[in-house]
């Protein structure tokens, strides 16, 4: 069961990804981008509609709103320019990770701890 809920989690991010690629598209319907853009900038903005502190209601938005924007986007964008995005967001998912990258935000973070603690 849980790696079934897993596969469909990757799946809507690999979508999320796609809808953000397919709104930047110029063969994409005006529609189908509005729609897209919306859904993609509020699943990956950290503001939400519902703050998630709120029992119950605060993770409605992110089991309920966001895959139905989702499904309402892919309805909208053709199958052949939904195909090429997919396609694209599951290249872009395997790319590897910069650990010099990660490295960098967490040197920064502890030295603006370091900074704050020595300011106090």
């Amino acid at each position: 069961m849980w790696a079934r809920l897993r596969h469909r989690a990757r799946l809507v991010t690999r979508d999320l990804l796609a809808l953000w690629l397919a709104a930047r598209d110029p063969r994409v319907p005006w529609v189908a981008k509005l729609v897209a853009g919306c859904v993609a900038a509020y699943a990956f903005s950290p503001i939400d509609l519902i703050p998630d502190f709120i029992p119950v209601l605060g993770y409605l938005d992110d089991v309920v709103i966001v895959p139905l924007g989702v499904l309402l986007a892919l309805r909208l964008i053709p199958p052949p320019l939904l195909a090429e995005h997919r396609a694209a967001a599951a290249a872009m998912a395997v790319r590897p990770v910069s650990r010099a990258a990660a490295g960098a935000v967490i040197a920064a973070w502890i030295g603006g701890a370091i900074l704050v603690a020595v300011l106090l």
